[in-house]
């Protein structure tokens, strides 16, 4: 309790100097695992979003004014690793973006959209039916175009269990929300720091989860000699799925298998139902425009925006006496 409180106070303290609204450390330049330097900073995880009922998750934090210039589009390079297939381009006003096709560009532009609308940072995505690089010999189809700005510097991982935010509610709430998504490939590596100029002339270090592609899909609840290998993108697997399975002693279980699921021990129900009241404060129409932004049909648009209503539903019914967490939630 008392680090709680420490924890909140510090926070507080930070608030006031820098307005982040969010629990922020400033950081000491270091190195991360992969000897890329990490400068110092302000450590930002979330933002308080004053503006959730207006925010516009159709576009996402780009807005209008970052949206890929398609008139033009130049190969530079193919990116490699990962499970999806990548691009470096150019686009036609000169800035670069990584593309991504296949299965993951869809439901990594529509997590990333529910995270940002939260107050959580995200990557400037856009998701685009359909588009001609040169350099490539056929059209690309559901491309996702990740933003790389030059004044920005894009430090590879953090780890999930030794980092700034460890024991503060902004942390436990960037778990259960990788739960609400069913991101069950929540490998250190997919996270990122992004090193952004602040607008008090400061450096922000930006902490984030960068690959979402694993998300809206069936995760496995076997025993892990028996487990199947789980999937993405699959907004029926995703609707028949739910987010909790019990409380106990105060700390909520979720219907989620991982191989990190040590992570997962010790959410409290406090930290579950703030999480889920502020995803609640989302309209189902903004709900509904995240995944409109990744291209779904209109059948799986409300397919997917009942589902993540149903799994808000269930945060935010969750027993605010820590007393009553003994109850099965039903």
């Amino acid at each position: 309790m008392l680090q709680r409180l420490a924890i909140g106070t510090l926070s507080l303290l930070l608030l006031i100097p820098t307005l982040v609204g969010s629990s922020a450390d400033f950081i000491k330049g270091h190195k991360s695992k992969e000897d890329k330097t990490v400068p110092e900073g302000q450590a930002i995880l979330w933002r308080e979003p004053k503006d959730i009922g207006r925010r516009n998750l159709y576009l996402g934090p780009g807005g209008e004014a970052m949206k890929p210039d398609l008139s033009h589009l130049t190969l530079i390079k193919k990116e490699k690793g990962g499970y999806s297939t990548k691009y470096r381009v150019r686009d036609a006003q000169g800035r670069e973006w990584v593309v991504k096709v296949g299965k993951e560009a869809q439901s990594e532009t529509a997590a990333s959209r529910l995270l940002w609308g939260v107050g959580y940072n995200s990557d400037v995505n856009y998701l685009v039916p359909s588009v001609h690089v040169d350099g490539i010999n056929k059209p690309l189809t559901n491309v996702r175009f990740s933003a790389r700005p030059k004044d920005i510097k894009r430090v590879d991982g953090f780890n999930w269990s030794d980092n700034p935010f460890v024991g503060s509610r902004e942390l436990q709430g960037l778990k259960v929300m990788m739960a609400l998504l069913n991101n069950w490939d929540i490998k250190d590596s997919n996270n990122k720091i992004l090193v952004v100029q602040g607008k008090n002339g400061k450096k922000e270090l930006q902490y984030e989860v960068h690959d979402l592609g694993a998300s809206f899909g069936k995760l496995s609840h076997l025993p892990r000699w028996l487990q199947f290998k789980p999937d993405r993108n699959d907004p029926k697997a995703y609707a028949r799925s739910h987010l909790v399975d019990k409380v106990k002693d105060g700390d909520v279980r979720l219907h989620y298998s991982v191989k990190r699921s040590d992570l997962f021990k010790g959410i409290s129900v406090e930290d579950a139902r703030w999480v889920g009241s502020m995803i609640g404060r989302l309209s189902r129409q903004q709900l509904a425009d995240a995944f409109r932004s990744a291209n779904y049909s209109p059948d799986e648009v409300r397919l997917m925006t009942e589902a993540v209503a149903k799994r808000v539903t269930e945060l935010k019914s969750l027993p605010a006496n820590p007393q009553l967490a003994k109850r099965r939630v039903r």
